[in-house]
C-alpha cells in the first residue's frame, strides 16, 4: 500500500481496519459516477467515507469512495439554504452561514461529516428547537447503482427522497445537498460540570431528568458521564476525576432563568454557560478533534426509568472494564414531529448513547450488559450512534419502515451494490 492510498484511509476513527481492493479518491461527481460503474461491472460491493467519524466496522475488499476532496460550500442567504459537497465538515458550513446571520442544524463536533450525517437524521445541538438536519434537506444529488446521477426533490422522486434521508448510506453516493439555514446568529449555551466522586451520579441524573421535565421545546440538552483516566496529556482540572455535566443550548433570551435550577444541584468543577456567538458552539460539547478508537451504541428511551439509569451509571463509571463515556440526550420538541423522511422513533423522550475507548470486545463487556438494562423501555437504536456495531442490525427501525426501506432496495439497488450492514434491509 503506497503512502497516498495510506493517507486516504486515514480518518477520525481508528479502531477498525480499512482494506478495500480499490480506491477511488473523487473530487467530483463524476469521479463517483466512475467509481460505482467501475463497482458493478466487476460486482464489488461499495462503501463511502468522507471524515471516518461514524465508521460502523472493518471495510475488506470493495470499493471504497473517499469524498474528503469534495469539501465545498455555498450559502445563498436569501432563500436561506447552503449546497454542501460529500466532503464538507460541519465547521466549514457554521462558517460559511455565520456573516449572514444564519445557522445549519449540526451537531456537536466541527470536524463530522455534515452529508453522512444527515442522512442518518442529523441530532444537533438545536435538536428540540428545529428537528432533525434531514428535515430540513431541500434536495439531495446521488449517484445511485445504474451509475446516474439524480437530483432527488421531495416533488421528484417522493419514495427515494424518504429512504435516502434516514437510511441513505444503503441507496447510492450522495454527492451533494441542499440544506435549509436557521436565522441564527447567538445562543446561550455551555455545560455545568460536577465531580463525580464528590456528588452522587444518580443525584445529578435525578435532578436533570426533573428539570427536563420543567423546560420549553426551544430548550435543547444533554447528560455526560465521563470517567478521565489521570494522563498527562489532559488537563489538570480533568485528570483522575469521574465528570458529570450537563450542556444546554437555547436561542432565548432566558436561559440564565431557565438554568438556575441546575445550578441548585451542587457545587461545580466548571460553569461555562454563556451568551455566545454561533460560530462558538462547538464548546458547548468541545468533543476530542484528535483520532482514535473507539466503539458504542445507543438506546431510544420511550420513558425514563431512574432506577435502571442511576445503575447503568454505576456499570459504566470509573469501575468499568472499560473507558466509557455516558450521554442522555433529551428529546422531544421538534424532533417528534412527522416529517417526509425515514428517520425513525420520533416519539423517543431520551437517547442512551454509550461509548468506549479502546477495543471492541472489552467494550462489548461493558456496554451489552448496560444495554440490556435499559432494553424494557427501550424502542430501538440510532444508526447514526452505531459506532461499529455493525453487527447488530436490529431496533434501527421499526418494521413498518424497515419493510418500506427493503421494498426500495430491491427496486434501487437490486444487487446491493451499497451493502448496509448496519440497518439491517438489504436482505
Amino acid at each position: 500500500m503506497n503512502s497516498h492510498t495510506t493517507e486516504e484511509l486515514s480518518g477520525f476513527q481508528t479502531g477498525f481496519t480499512v482494506r478495500p481492493a480499490h480506491v477511488f479518491a473523487a473530487a467530483s461527481a463524476d469521479d463517483v459516477i466512475a467509481a460505482v460503474r467501475h463497482a458493478a461491472a466487476e460486482r464489488l460491493p461499495v462503501t463511502v467515507r468522507a471524515t471516518g467519524h461514524g465508521l460502523p466496522g472493518p471495510v475488506e475488499g470493495g470499493v471504497l469512495v473517499s469524498t474528503r476532496r469534495m469539501d465545498q460550500v455555498s450559502v445563498d442567504p436569501v432563500e436561506r439554504t447552503a449546497r454542501v459537497r460529500a466532503g464538507v465538515r460541519w465547521g466549514q458550513v457554521v462558517e460559511a452561514a455565520a456573516p449572514h446571520g444564519l445557522a445549519p442544524l449540526n451537531g456537536s463536533a466541527p470536524g463530522v461529516g455534515a452529508v453522512s450525517y444527515t442522512l442518518g437524521g442529523g441530532l444537533g445541538i438545536l435538536a428540540r428547537e428545529f428537528g432533525y438536519a434531514a428535515d430540513h434537506v431541500r434536495s439531495l444529488d446521488v449517484v445511485t447503482a445504474d451509475g446516474r446521477l439524480r437530483q432527488v426533490t421531495r416533488e421528484s422522486a417522493p419514495d427515494l427522497y424518504w429512504a435516502l434521508l434516514g437510511a441513505g448510506h444503503g441507496f447510492g453516493v450522495v454527492t451533494e445537498l441542499e440544506i435549509g439555514l436557521v436565522p441564527v446568529r447567538t445562543l446561550y449555551g455551555g455545560s455545568l460540570a460536577f465531580d463525580g466522586l464528590r456528588v452522587d451520579p444518580a443525584a445529578v441524573l435525578r435532578a436533570y431528568q426533573a428539570w427536563t421535565r420543567t423546560v420549553p421545546d426551544g430548550l435543547s440538552s444533554s447528560f455526560a458521564a465521563v470517567p478521565y483516566p489521570d494522563l498527562p496529556a489532559l488537563p489538570p482540572h480533568l485528570r483522575g476525576r469521574y465528570v458529570l455535566s450537563v450542556r444546554v443550548a437555547h436561542t432565548g433570551a432566558d436561559g440564565e432563568r431557565l438554568v438556575a435550577p441546575l445550578r441548585e444541584i451542587g457545587p461545580v468543577l466548571a460553569d461555562s454557560l454563556r451568551e455566545m456567538p454561533y460560530t462558538e458552539s462547538h464548546t458547548i460539547h468541545s468533543d476530542p478533534d484528535f483520532p482514535h478508537a473507539y466503539y458504542g451504541d445507543s438506546a431510544v428511551l420511550g420513558e425514563f426509568d431512574l432506577a435502571t439509569a442511576g445503575e447503568v451509571l454505576r456499570r459504566t463509571g470509573p469501575g468499568a472494564g472499560a473507558m466509557t463515556v455516558v450521554q442522555i440526550n433529551h428529546l422531544g420538541g421538534a424532533l417528534a414531529e412527522a416529517a417526509p423522511n425515514s428517520v425513525p422513533w420520533r416519539e423517543g423522550r431520551f437517547l442512551v448513547r454509550l461509548l468506549t475507548v479502546g477495543g471492541r470486545a472489552q467494550a462489548r463487556e461493558v456496554l451489552d450488559p448496560a444495554f440490556a438494562l435499559l432494553a424494557p423501555v427501550t424502542l430501538g437504536r440510532a444508526v447514526n450512534f452505531a459506532f461499529g456495531a455493525g453487527d447488530r442490525s436490529e431496533g434501527l427501525y421499526d418494521e413498518v419502515t424497515r419493510k418500506r426501506l427493503a421494498g426500495l432496495k430491491s427496486q434501487y439497488d437490486p444487487a446491493s451494490l451499497f451493502p448496509d450492514h448496519v440497518s439491517g434491509f438489504s436482505g
